[in-house]
């Protein structure tokens, strides 16, 4: 049990891994989508965008199987804990038979304690794996995020592209969609952190 559980904790961190990979070369593909805006090569810089949202996306993939990888690692801690604390009731039940035997109270709440404590910890695991069950997301990719990182791009580095933009269709980024962007960008950080 405890190799699956390593197992486990290794995909994790190699699907975290590619999806840092996956943020390196959205970065890229971003330069070179900015490169061919000031070139004004709009079908190259559109396919730029394009893969910079893929890449995104796949970030995006790589890091939600990760914490679904990390949700089933909890559980196979949560059963191997299990086993642990099976165990230790065993003894505590026979050390508890003892106690009353003798009506040793000092020893009977020794135990009690040792027992509450044991059922802490379990509760803790349980409650991270419910977070970590909880922060897995799904998100979908529409085609206007390419035109919107587009003009992102423009905007940010003050290409003027709107002759060019002309002939591909264009969309504004509202201020919701730039509020969900930086809550996804929040919870990707969160990911990240833990």
């Amino acid at each position: 049990m405890d190799q699956y559980l390593f197992n486990l904790k290794m995909t994790a961190r190699q699907l975290e891994r590619l999806a840092k990979n996956c943020d390196k070369e959205e970065k890229l593909e971003r330069v070179k989508l900015k490169k061919d805006m000031q070139r004004s090569n709009m079908e190259g810089a559109r396919i730029h965008a394009e893969n910079a949202i893929r890449q995104k996306n796949q970030a995006l993939n790589y890091l939600r199987m990760s914490a679904r990888v990390e949700a089933v690692s909890s559980r196979v801690q949560t059963a191997v804990s299990m086993k642990q604390v099976t165990g230790a009731l065993k003894g505590v039940v026979s050390a508890m038979d003892k106690a009353m035997q003798s009506m040793n109270l000092g020893q009977m709440t020794n135990l009690m304690d040792k027992f509450e404590q044991q059922f802490n910890d379990f509760d803790v695991q349980s409650s991270v794996m419910e977070k970590s069950m909880g922060q897995s997301t799904a998100l979908t990719t529409p085609v206007s995020q390419v035109d919107a990182l587009m003009e992102e791009v423009a905007e940010e580095h003050g290409l003027d592209v709107s002759m060019s933009l002309g002939q591909v269709p264009t969309t504004k980024v509202s201020a919701a969609a730039k509020a969900d962007e930086d809550d996804l960008s929040q919870r990707l950080a969160r990911l990240r952190d833990s």
